[in-house]
């Protein structure tokens, strides 16, 4: 029984060292890491996006309608 003890308390000190481990090297890294994630993600977004531009934009109209007449009041209208 005492080996079973013993075995459970020592997984437990190497799971307790691996989490504090790890997160004293993401805290040291941190400024890299989201540096790297950033530029992964500017890398995706700017791939993608020229062709998503271009099936979204709507094209130019290749005729307009006709003039339209001012109104009376000139192009300021009626300030009295």
């Amino acid at each position: 029984m005492q080996k079973i003890v013993n075995i459970v308390a020592l997984a437990s000190g190497v799971v307790s060292i691996a989490v504090v481990g790890s997160g004293l090297f993401i805290y040291v890294n941190r400024d890299k890491l989201v540096n790297n994630v950033k530029s992964q993600v500017m890398e995706a977004v700017s791939g993608s996006l020229p062709g998503l531009v271009d099936t979204k934009m709507p094209s130019l109209p290749t005729a307009t309608g006709p003039v339209m007449a001012p109104d009376a009041g000139g192009a300021f209208g009626k300030f009295r």
